[in-house]
């Protein structure tokens, strides 16, 4: 009796719902009896999403294992329902249904914790989506010249140089061998515009996915991700040329532009996860969510903390599972909500505010900090009077929003990881902190500011090599590991004690191809009056900068008085001699050095 009363309270409150709703999420206790195994991951992850866990030490663990099939399919035998996305790291599914049984019959599952509306029936957004400024032609050269390691980059030289992208290029670090997804609204005519002539050429495009409509079309909807893909892999030398041009691309639709609803969130995160188990390095995501087509949704500032919007959520497991996430702030600068939009609250991702290419902040670029107090946005790219590609032409043109900061800054951070991929996301990330201009003054508009390729590339440099000097028979030998390739020196210099400035001793040059290298030099002190020696490395990066490298562990304690001076001699005893003649001849060692 009572389960009869409790099914028709759950059938009037189902049809009540029903006359808004017709898409759920479906939230499940648990993945118990899963046919998969931690153990076994290749069930449910590629080999290259297995070698990122690997690198980073990152354990595969239960949120690893796709949603239980069984659990899905009771959902869809409920009634007519329809299976949406299935999300692994929330235990979720959603679903579309316009029947008030199998809703009822859904909630009743003993496996399930909730079925909760997430989008209404009828199409038409009241939200302003993305606002970025409308396009206009920006100039461009005719001249089409480059190199391999050099480009004219047209009209988004600018943009590029404003953090040293350039620096990274030139260096041969462009995106090659790095993979990643674009996370957006659609990607209109990216398949046939001049723009990606080289993605398309290169098979750069490896693979697409439209989460709305569960197909693999994603040309014909929004232009909004084809412009954000522009600012990262466009490759029209002379014309145009993105901050990561040779970077591997996912493609994926999770935003419905008729709408605004949380469905849309569930999509980025399923799309974020496809993205983990693909083994994909970064996201860039230009989307942001604060206020709904239907009030109940909305989110308050104080949501806006990291760990509350299902968005957030999503960035920050899926940086738990390695990938780097470059999220825009948000376009609220001037509007009533003025803060950031989630899923830039997300604390383990990478978010980021607009400047223009004189470094003065955008007005609309969305305020910080988050509301438990964290800096954001964390960084600032150019996103005022950004160069994107047009839809028609695939040309430049300019455009304003956060949403074209964060692709500039995510190739960036493409072409840093690139020269660095032993270090983690958080690093880097940290890293791009600390090479920011208002490092030291942290701010609600740019965070730690606009950051510097150059200066985080030799901080890195600096953190990944190693060095160490042993004494022994009056010789020092130096050492040291360095990722370093033919355009970049390393000096070795010296002080003695009572000297009073270091000497250039040796210079090795590298002939090999960018990365660590071992470097040996024998310094012989044979017959110096001293007690210490102090030897140090300079590291010049061809014209670009040199640096010295920490030298605290090359200071050697020394006593070679007691030995002969280094100089060959010949000794004659005794003399004068009569029968018997000795001769002795001491020799130099000669300094060995080895490459």
């Amino acid at each position: 009796m009572k389960k009869t009363s409790l099914l028709i309270i759950l059938l009037t409150a189902s049809s009540v719902v029903l006359a808004q709703f017709n898409r759920y999420l479906i939230t499940f206790k648990d993945k118990g009896n899963s046919p998969f195994s931690i153990s076994q991951p290749r069930q449910f992850l590629s080999q290259r999403a297995i070698d990122r866990r690997n690198r980073y030490q990152i354990a595969i663990d239960s949120s690893d294992l796709p949603v239980n099939q069984t659990y899905i399919n009771s959902v869809r035998s409920a009634g007519n329902v329809t299976i949406l996305n299935a999300s692994k790291w929330l235990n979720q599914v959603s679903i579309e249904t316009t029947d008030a049984n199998a809703l009822a019959s859904i909630n009743n599952l003993p496996f399930v914790v909730s079925a909760q509306p997430i989008a209404a029936r009828t199409t038409g957004s009241t939200i302003q989506k993305f606002s970025e400024l409308p396009l206009s032609n920006a100039s461009f050269n005719t001249s089409k010249t480059t190199t391999d390691q050099s480009f004219d980059y047209g009209a988004s030289a600018a943009q590029i140089k404003l953090h040293n992208g350039d620096f990274l290029h030139r260096h041969g670090f462009q995106g090659q061998q790095m993979q990643l997804a674009v996370i957006d609204a659609g990607f209109f005519r990216y398949d046939v515009l001049p723009t990606f002539d080289s993605l398309r050429t290169n098979g750069q495009i490896l693979g697409t996915w439209d989460f709305v409509d569960r197909d693999t079309a994603v040309a014909e909807d929004d232009s909004h991700g084809m412009h954000c893909l522009s600012a990262i892999g466009a490759n029209m030398p002379g014309v145009f040329v993105g901050t990561a041009p040779k970077t591997s691309f996912y493609l994926f639709r999770s935003e419905d532009v008729s709408t605004e609803y949380p469905i849309e969130e569930h999509n980025f995160a399923v799309a974020a996860e496809r993205a983990d188990s693909l083994g994909v390095d970064l996201c860039s995501v230009s989307l942001g969510y604060s206020t709904f087509d239907n009030a109940q949704f909305n989110y308050s500032y104080n949501d806006m903390n990291g760990n509350t919007t299902i968005s957030s959520r999503a960035a920050d497991l899926a940086a738990k599972k390695g990938m780097l996430m470059v999220l825009a702030a948000g376009n609220e600068g001037n509007r009533s909500w003025h803060y950031i939009i989630t899923p830039a609250d997300a604390d383990s991702a990478l978010s980021v505010g607009a400047v223009d290419t004189l470094r003065f902040v955008a007005s609309f670029s969305s305020y910080g900090p988050s509301s438990d107090g964290q800096i954001k946005p964390d960084v600032a790219a150019v996103g005022r009077n950004a160069v994107v590609a047009n839809n028609s032409t695939g040309l430049p043109s300019y455009g304003s929003g956060t949403s074209y900061a964060c692709p500039n800054m995510a190739g960036i951070t493409t072409c840093l990881w690139q020269a660095f991929p032993e270090v983690n996301n958080m690093t880097i990330i940290n890293t791009l902190h600390q090479s920011a201009d208002h490092v030291n003054t942290p701010d609600d508009r740019v965070g730690y500011g606009i950051p510097d390729a150059k200066k985080a590339f030799v901080m890195l440099q600096k953190m990944t090599s190693s060095s160490s000097a042993t004494f022994g028979q009056c010789h020092v030998n130096v050492n040291l590991n360095l990722k370093v390739d033919s355009s970049m020196n390393v000096i070795v210099e010296r002080i003695l004690s009572g000297e009073s400035t270091y000497t250039n001793i040796h210079q090795f040059h590298s002939d090999n191809t960018y990365g660590l290298q071992s470097f040996h030099y024998d310094d012989n002190l044979y017959g110096r009056d001293m007690s210490s020696a102090k030897y140090r490395y300079k590291v010049a990066i061809g014209t670009d900068t040199a640096y010295y490298l920490d030298s605290s562990a090359l200071a050697i304690d020394i006593d070679c008085s007691h030995i002969p001076p280094a100089n060959n001699s010949i000794q004659i005893a005794p003399n004068p001699f009569q029968q018997q003649l000795s001769i002795t001849i001491a020799r130099t060692r000669q300094t060995r050095q080895r490459f």
